[in-house]
């Protein structure tokens, strides 16, 4: 599945928005000149990546052909909002699966980076005192690292996820609850893959 970055919205949500404007599918030249761009390869990057997700037809052969819209990208219309991806729940607490059932959740801007994010729904109360409750929902920026003291989705044994703060060092990663009722769990670093950290919450 691919999850679109801010950026990526932003010209997907031109291209929806005033592609009727165009007598004919704008060339990359003309998408950087409308939207203030200065890099062609940037921008090119940016429609691979809204290829990638099935909103742009593919280039074929060469490039001179304009950025065309998929027809299912084109039929949904204004109505279209990809928001992000709600991937299922995250235990704060013991350690559980955290199940794939993939939606899409609107999330405010404020919420996100420019980066690829995703939502989970915590399940526990081991981050209470991170102000993290159960229930909660928590956005989270896809990467696999982490600077010490981030919380962060711990995917541990390839089998189970957990809300956690870290910390790392060279032959242990621990991953600390922020509840004084809980212990800190511990691991070998090859036991534990980071799969993103926090970057905003929501409460019902």
């Amino acid at each position: 599945m691919k999850v679109l970055t801010r950026r990526q919205r932003e010209i997907f949500n031109f291209l929806r928005d005033n592609y009727e404007s165009f007598a004919y599918p704008p060339s990359l030249d003309e998408l950087c000149a409308v939207l203030g761009m200065a890099s062609r390869g940037s921008l090119y990057k940016h429609i691979m990546a809204l290829i990638e997700a099935g909103l742009v037809e593919p280039f074929m052969g060469k490039k001179r052909g304009g950025v065309r819209l998929t027809a299912q990208a084109q039929n949904e219309g204004s109505a279209y909002e990809p928001g992000l991806p709600f991937i299922g729940s995250i235990a704060a607490g013991k350690p559980i699966e955290a199940v794939e059932n993939i939606s899409y959740m609107t999330i405010p801007e404020a919420l996100k980076t420019d980066k690829p994010c995703y939502v989970l729904q915590v399940k526990g109360d081991s981050m209470i005192e991170a102000g993290i409750f159960n229930g909660d929902w928590v956005v989270i920026e896809q990467r696999d690292y982490a600077d010490n003291g981030e919380i962060v989705v711990a995917l541990i044994e390839n089998s189970e996820a957990t809300l956690k703060y870290i910390e790392q060092s060279p032959g242990q990663v621990l991953l600390l609850p922020a509840n004084a009722n809980m212990s800190a769990l511990s691991y070998r670093p090859e036991q534990v893959e980071i799969q993103g950290v926090l970057v905003g919450q929501m409460r019902s």
